[in-house]
């Protein structure tokens, strides 16, 4: 009683009322007293070690706000393929004209978990959908339909888009990317997306490599693979509007200045 009161800055009989009404609460007696101390129930017993670790994981959250705050640290987690070939190279750009935020990038291709990772922004492709998240559109990019050249010896060379409809296909974690270059080539009904989905794009790359089915993938993404002739484009390049780049955060790190800052800087890039 003495070091709790101690460190709570009370005395030893505040925090004897503490204990009293907290069991009067939960309806179950915490300790045994006795004319030399207390000590735990069973009841006790059981609540001590959630209680100690939920108070732990709160000392441990304030310590990692605390630490951010001010630090001029701005965490993003981009896919692989955004951070080398479009963030990397204009990151000196960012970088002279707020020399008072530094970036951390992180690569991976599924969505951050901005509680638990400590990531500020993240930069993913796909439709934009992201339930309680804020997502803004950065970049769209050329997709292009590309497939092993075992496979395409096996269906056949495509003559028009319509073809790639009875094809084995590989598919975004959405499921809607072939949908939607369907729909850009005028062909409206192609049934349900069938065939294996990757969250992350580089297994996409690997299974359409692999000859498991024709994938639709960013063609700056595929352009070793297409001179080398490992992948073969399947039909000419494709703008898809809603398939494209988006900046995405939780609202609350809106007015973050730092977000603030790169927000602005990324979408007008």
């Amino acid at each position: 009683m003495k070091n709790a009161a101690e460190e709570l800055s009370v005395t030893p009989g505040a925090v004897s009322q503490l204990i009293k009404s907290l069991e009067q609460h939960l309806g179950v007696s915490l300790f045994w007293r006795a004319n030399r101390g207390i000590r735990l129930t069973d009841s006790g017993q059981a609540y001590l070690p959630p209680v100690r670790n939920a108070f732990r994981l709160i000392s441990d959250a304030t310590r990692r706000v605390a630490a951010r705050a001010g630090s001029g640290i701005l965490t993003v987690s981009a896919t692989t393929f955004f951070a080398s070939a479009w963030l990397l190279p204009r990151m000196k750009t960012f970088q002279d004209a707020h020399p008072d935020i530094d970036l951390q990038v992180r690569t991976g291709d599924t969505q951050a978990n901005f509680s638990r990772d400590g990531v500020d922004v993240a930069i993913r492709h796909g439709l934009g959908n992201y339930p309680g998240l804020r997502s803004e559109r950065v970049l769209t990019i050329e997709i292009v339909p590309v497939a092993a050249p075992a496979l395409v010896d096996r269906m056949g060379k495509p003559t028009r888009p319509a073809d790639l409809a009875r094809w084995p296909r590989v598919n975004d974690a959405q499921r809607k990317a072939w949908q939607l270059w369907f729909e850009a080539q005028g062909i409206l009904d192609t049934g349900p997306a069938r065939g294996p989905s990757f969250d992350d794009s580089s297994l996409l790359l690997k299974a359409t490599l692999a000859g498991q089915g024709a994938a639709l993938l960013p063609e700056a993404m595929v352009a070793p693979e297409l001179r080398n002739g490992t992948l073969l484009r399947l039909s000419p390049a494709t703008w898809l509007d809603d398939f494209a780049y988006y900046l995405v955060y939780p609202e609350r790190n809106h007015d973050q200045p730092e977000v603030a800052a790169f927000r602005a800087w990324i979408l007008s890039t």
